[in-house]
């Protein structure tokens, strides 16, 4: 039996087909974010003038699109890009009025309690979202039902203790990989707060694509170190995943995550 051939990116990502690839690829920082971004808003309910949240937006290419795609608002933020920087994007990209950049700590949101629809995180959830207390943070700025979605690196099964890690992961660990986690422990992580009912908790569709396209768009960056494991992952343990998390009518209880200033 002929094997099925994988399906191309403009079927898999009609969306993300429109934008130039070159433009998205320079402004990813890992991944082609839109294409985490796209597969993640296929479980998400979104309607337009929703205020969005893009919490670690890296170059605000992900804002800009939920931005066109969704007619929504969206506050663009990430500690690391200047703001002005992702301002100059938002422009050209004609957004100025839609996309809020601001350059802020994940941990210092300067935003009222109860006021985002919705909070979407592409490949960054897993710096600072692995602390039992983040979520309860973060929840503390969703409305009501609100929803909070996130795509990240994952493996397909908990890695418990330093024995346990593959050998091609070992060099780079203890650096880069340790905070990584299967799916069922985020689902846990999050279930047991109380203050979100998981939706979805689940490989990406097409991680297998993703897969392909990031080794071969880092084919030439063979120091970086994500790259280079998944090119090596042999035993196919490294993928990609989406969660989301609707909020409950539970109240945040727990002690101040972070100084408000």
């Amino acid at each position: 039996m002929q094997q099925a051939q994988p399906l191309p990116g403009p079927l898999l990502f009609p969306r993300s087909a429109r934008y130039n690839r070159e433009w998205v690829v320079s402004n990813s920082i890992g991944e082609n974010v839109l294409y985490n971004l796209e597969s993640l808003t296929e479980v998400l309910r979104i309607r337009p003038g929703m205020r969005v949240l893009d919490l670690a937006c890296g170059k605000a290419v992900s804002s800009i699109f939920m931005a066109r795609e969704f007619d929504v608002q969206v506050w663009a933020v990430d500690n690391a890009v200047p703001a002005t920087d992702n301002y100059r994007r938002i422009c050209e990209n004609d957004c100025e009025n839609k996309v809020f950049p601001l350059q802020v700590d994940a941990r210092r949101l300067p935003f009222p309690k109860g006021f985002f629809d919705l909070v979407v995180v592409i490949d960054s959830y897993t710096y600072f979202g692995t602390d039992d207390k983040y979520l309860p943070y973060l929840c503390k700025f969703l409305k009501p039902g609100g929803q909070v979605g996130l795509v990240d690196v994952c493996f397909r099964r908990e890695i418990e203790t330093f024995d346990e890690v593959p050998a091609f992961l070992r060099p780079d660990y203890q650096s880069y990989w340790y905070f990584v986690h299967a799916i069922d422990w985020w689902k846990k992580l999050w279930e047991k707060t109380g203050l979100v009912r998981v939706t979805a908790a689940e490989e990406l569709p097409q991680a297998d694509f993703i897969r392909r396209e990031y080794i071969q768009d880092y084919k030439d960056a063979s120091r970086e170190p994500f790259v280079k494991a998944i090119a090596r992952d042999t035993e196919n343990i490294i993928t990609f995943f989406r969660l989301v998390g609707q909020r409950t009518g539970k109240g945040v209880k727990l002690q101040e995550y972070a100084k408000q200033e």
